[in-house]
């Protein structure tokens, strides 16, 4: 599709027809935003891989731009020499047919696809690395300017103003990055978001929702020039708000503000003495664990602050993983400074007690993001799949979520649990978890038996039901006698205690129907076995497959009758003792034996008597 609407954008008219001085009165079109959209969206930057966007692979990795403006010098037959270096510009009088415009603009692409590759590194640019980028992108500004001064005198009115917008958009991006001219950046800003608007309102419905999505895009940049400037009132922790649209116009304003959150903590860190939990205080010293700390805290506000019912699930999700990355560096500092902490048996001691406070919140906050994880599962549970082919939960992935929750409790169970001299809010949250190991083997007994029940094994699963019944029972008894109840977990245990003994009647109620029917059916099945066929599609007859463990009566959903043989048998080959005809014996003449055989001897007297 995307091979379609780029040789659609670079498509004009048969320039053998036209005479050659007509050709420089002639107007030529690009799309500029929908080539763009379709070459990016293609090549790594839907995914945010500039690297990609830059380069394609074959064999080795080529910059796919580099490939582009390969194909088009050929093409052109506009090459810079093969062993001398002849630098070939490109003019006005240059520009006979479009791809020539194509040229710049894949160049300007290039350029900048390289800087937000570098911008977009793990550990952020270096000095060297940001120097370079600002240099790529006062190249990207160059050849976008050209493509503006060529576009205006070589294009149409429409492929003129996208230049135009194109222009402003990069010499903003420049500007953006440098930290400099706040208004002028604003000035670029407005003015590609004018042209994108109006062009917006033309053209057919795939273009009006790309023009939407750049103007949804550009509008954050715009407000973060406006709070630089002053002339807007919002707060530098009121512009994460402002970040969630996704788009490669806003990695330069992601990453600014990113820059200016880690500042503002900065500066709030430095007041951030201790770290409380559950009735214990920890000192913390190290500037970076109180960064990591802090934007923890504001994450958690987004989470269970008063607009986290809106938030959707996907986002919650998001959340949580930014919750974990950062109390994982967190836990990375402490350790670093319990390895140089030296022989100071006292700063040690604090150390191991903050890293266990922040271990027990990660364990707490996991076990929030797995509880959230079967809220979604159990949403799926009954669902029918719809047009979107949404993937529908299975009970086995509710009971492997709550294998991982079991085993998250017993983990945070015991790092509470270590240590002497423990509090009472230790104890509490210990007792709490052991109570929320109960409710959670009561809800995976109860998925466990809905498996067993989906594959048919009736008293596998009636003797599960009546266990989860029996430990969502255990469970509520528990939670009733303590102090402080959780009143959302007694109400599920007690869904789930009855759904435990609904579904266990049920159960027994269809085991009992199918041990009473099971003679019948089989009596059935078996007197529908045909003995003989026509059918030439079965793939074996029953008398064939005696050593498989298969049903002798044929599964429910076959189209065919079973049969036990065919009738009558086919004729086979039988084994028989060979005839042999001695023809030649009568005409053997033998030779005579005589001399060979015995003589008798005799006696004086018996000769006369011979």
């Amino acid at each position: 599709m995307g091979k379609q609407k780029e040789s659609t954008a670079m498509e004009i008219e048969d320039q053998s027809s036209i005479p050659s001085d007509q050709i420089s009165n002639l107007k030529f079109s690009v799309n500029v935003l929908q080539l763009l959209k379709s070459a990016q969206m293609q090549h790594g930057l839907r995914f945010g891989d500039y690297a990609r966007y830059r380069c394609k692979k074959f064999g080795i990795y080529r910059r796919y731009c580099t490939a582009r403006l390969r194909r088009l010098y050929k093409s052109l037959k506009f090459t810079h020499g093969r062993l001398k270096y002849t630098k070939r510009s490109i003019s006005v009088t240059t520009v006979t047919e479009v791809r020539f415009l194509h040229l710049v603009l894949y160049t300007a692409e290039r350029a900048w696809s390289h800087a937000m590759e570098k911008k977009t590194l793990p550990d952020g640019p270096n000095a060297r690395q940001r120097s370079y980028l600002i240099g790529r992108l006062r190249k990207a500004v160059k050849w976008a300017s050209l493509f503006q001064e060529l576009c205006s005198i070589k294009g149409d009115s429409r492929t003129s103003l996208e230049a135009e917008a194109y222009a402003a958009y990069m010499k903003g991006s420049l500007l953006f990055e440098k930290d400099q001219n706040w208004d002028i950046a604003l000035k670029c800003f407005k003015s590609a978001r004018a042209v994108y608007e109006e062009l917006g309102k033309y053209g057919d419905l795939e273009n009006q929702v790309l023009c939407r999505e750049r103007v949804e895009e550009l509008e954050p940049s715009i407000r973060y020039c406006l709070h630089k400037i002053g002339e807007s009132n919002l707060q530098t922790s009121e512009l994460v708000s402002i970040g969630e649209i996704e788009g490669p116009a806003l990695d330069l304003f992601k990453a600014k503000l990113e820059a200016a959150m880690a500042e503002a903590r900065s500066q709030q860190a430095a007041s951030m003495t201790e770290f409380h939990w559950l009735g214990n205080r920890f000192p913390i010293s190290n500037a970076k664990i109180r960064v990591s700390i802090l934007k923890v805290q504001e994450l958690e506000k987004d989470i269970h602050g008063s607009a986290a019912d809106s938030l959707p699930a996907e986002k919650k999700l998001v959340l949580y993983d930014k919750i974990f990355a950062a109390y994982h560096e967190a836990r990375s500092g402490i350790r670093n400074d319990l390895v140089t902490a030296a022989n100071s048996e006292n700063v040690k001691d604090e150390l191991s007690g903050l890293d266990k406070a922040v271990g027990a919140i990660l364990g707490q906050r996991t076990i929030e993001r797995n509880q959230l994880l079967v809220k979604i599962a159990k949403s799926k549970l009954n669902k029918v799949r719809d047009d979107k082919n949404e993937k529908v939960t299975k009970p086995e992935e509710l009971v492997r979520l709550y294998d991982l929750l079991l085993q998250n409790t017993a983990d945070l169970s015991d790092l509470v649990s270590s240590g002497r001299d423990r509090k009472v809010e230790e104890v509490a949250l210990a007792e709490e978890c052991e109570l929320r190991s109960m409710a959670f083997r009561a809800e995976r007994c109860f998925y466990l038996a809905k498996s067993y029940s989906s594959a048919g094994k009736r008293t596998e699963a009636y003797a599960l039901y009546s266990r989860a019944r029996s430990l969502a029972d255990a469970a509520l008894l528990k939670l009733q006698s303590a102090n402080a109840a959780d009143q959302v977990m007694i109400k599920e245990l007690r869904t789930l205690y009855n759904e435990s003994r609904s579904n266990s009647c049920a159960e027994h109620a269809k085991g009992i129907m199918e041990e009473e029917k099971a003679p019948e059916n089989l009596s059935k099945k078996i007197s529908n076995i045909s003995l003989n066929g026509t059918d030439k599609k079965m793939e074996k007859l029953l008398m064939e497959k005696l050593d498989t463990y298969e049903s002798a009566v044929g599964e429910t959903n076959m189209k065919v009758v079973p049969r036990i043989e065919t009738f009558p048998p086919a004729f086979q080959p039988v084994p028989r003792n060979p005839i042999v005809l001695d023809l030649a014996y009568n005409l053997i003449e033998f030779p005579s034996l005589d001399s060979r055989m015995k003589k008798d001897k005799k006696g004086f007297i018996s000769r006369f008597w011979g």
